[in-house]
């Protein structure tokens, strides 16, 4: 089913300017705890293994490392040239990969395997391939068409030459950040980037047989206005990536030690920011691609679309996904991963996540075990997410609930999204509009249990709400 293109109404989106999380899981991050470890990963492991159909499974791998930092960045990564921290880096994947794969039967096919970062292309077409290789000979790669092997790739620091080494390694999907091509912008944010180095690239992709390109943007940074950010959106319409992802900058120095150099005088005012994502909306719209949520755009052709025309589309971690079917292994430092009804994360920082593989551990420093309670309602808000829209008379067959009592006081969080016209709500299910499109995370926040609930609904952060 096709969801609603979004509506944009600023004085919706100003009203419920709140922060929230991404739901890129549920419960979020911030829920994870000490108490789940290397064993209850293990436990969880082998309880997935016991399904009667198990899983098939996703692939993760987090390299940090940057050659140079921009300045709006709040990934987790290390800024060095140096190559050989590179080498190091893989010494120790290669031993979680050893104890990771242990851990899973052997018949169970890996479906999808991205690299992030941090600059997965900090490391050569060589060592890339080392790490492909290396994961085949411990997990069973699926031949299936629909596999995907995906990386994010920074223009400046590779070739089409690289892309055509890429290719012939089996990746099949890559996403390249932008920003901005307004040279004030690049030069406010570190981060010196041509079109003709980008689009050299992507046009490699395209000429390598790559089935996806994704295209990354921000809007709300220093020195951005609307003619230079028209200008920039009309450069990469020009290029066609199947996905553009348009995202807000969250100015939150204070957290984030490089955004301290970006002057706070230099970023658009809330009405200014406000500006740029209409403006981002209407012009990928009549460009004709369709929005899938929460800052994600794809040409109606391309999977993720498609995934969510029938009801196959997914999110987690890695954004949103046509695998749904699959359990998600995270490797390399600050990794998360979703086995089962469980998450778990590897350590953030790299002398933590070190040290653990050296002393021949598995590098778990916190997760949780999903209560009956947290994949009810993960279920939930993955339906809004995804397909904008929450299947009540399903979630009550699939949990044997009586949706409107079990739900009673988040039904009343609604209530005023309900009347402001973000939902729809029926006995059998609850539809976002064209105007809530713009506000899922708001209207997954009602079903939050985690949340305080009692925090105010305005904040003066608009960068945060959406």
């Amino acid at each position: 089913m096709a969801t609603p293109a979004p509506a944009f109404g600023a004085d919706l989106l100003r009203r419920y300017d709140r922060p929230g999380p991404r739901y890129t899981s549920y419960p979020t991050a911030p829920q994870f705890h000490a108490g789940f470890g290397e064993a209850q990963l293990r436990d969880a492991a082998a309880a997935s293994n016991g399904d009667p159909i198990p899983r098939r499974l996703s692939l993760y791998v987090h390299v940090p490392f940057c050659e140079s930092p921009c300045f709006y960045c709040g990934c987790n990564r290390v800024i060095t040239r140096d190559k050989a921290r590179g080498e190091a880096y893989l010494a120790r994947l290669y031993r979680e990969i050893d104890l990771t794969a242990q851990l899973f039967d052997r018949d169970r096919e890996v479906i999808q395997l991205h690299f992030g970062g941090g600059t997965p292309n900090f490391l050569s077409p060589t060592q890339l391939r080392e790490v492909v290789d290396t994961l085949r000979r411990q997990f069973h790669f699926s031949e299936s068409p629909d596999r995907d092997i995906s990386i994010e790739l920074d223009p400046r620091f590779v070739s089409p030459a690289d892309v055509a080494e890429l290719a012939a390694i089996g990746f099949n999907r890559a996403s390249f950040g932008v920003q901005d091509f307004d040279p004030a912008v690049q030069a406010a944010v570190n981060r010196i980037q041509s079109v003709e180095e980008t689009r050299a690239v992507i046009d490699a992709c395209r000429a390598n047989g790559f089935r996806s390109v994704n295209v990354d943007l921000i809007y709300g940074l220093p020195k951005q206005s609307r003619e230079g950010f028209a200008r920039t959106l009309e450069t990469v319409v020009g290029m066609r990536p199947d996905r553009i992802a348009v995202y807000s900058y969250a100015h939150l120095p204070q957290l984030f030690k490089p955004q301290r150099q970006i002057e706070a005088a230099d970023l658009p005012d809330p009405e200014a920011k406000l500006a740029l994502l209409q403006l981002a909306i209407e012009s990928l719209s009549a460009a004709g691609y369709v929005y899938i949520g929460m800052d994600h755009f794809a040409l109606p052709d391309d999977e993720l679309a498609q995934a969510q025309a029938r009801g196959g589309l997914h999110r987690n971690f890695m954004g949103y996904t046509t695998h749904a079917d699959s359990d998600l292994v995270g490797l390399g430092v600050s990794a998360i991963s979703h086995i089962g009804d469980s998450f778990s994360q590897n350590p953030r920082d790299l002398l933590s996540w070190q040290a653990a593989l050296d002393d021949g551990r598995l590098p778990v420093f916190r997760g949780m075990r999903l209560s009956e309670d947290d994949q009810l309602r993960a279920d939930l808000i993955q339906s809004l997410m995804c397909q904008g829209e929450v299947p009540i008379a399903a979630l009550e067959r699939r949990y044997d609930i009586e949706f409107a009592r079990y739900f009673a006081d988040d039904l009343a969080r609604l209530q005023p999204l309900a009347d402001d016209g973000l939902v729809r709500i029926a006995r059998d299910r609850i539809t976002v509009t064209p105007a809530g499109r713009l506000l899922l995370r708001n209207i997954a926040m009602c079903f939050d249990r985690y949340l305080d609930q009692s925090a105010p609904v305005a904040t003066p952060r608009f960068s945060r709400a959406i």
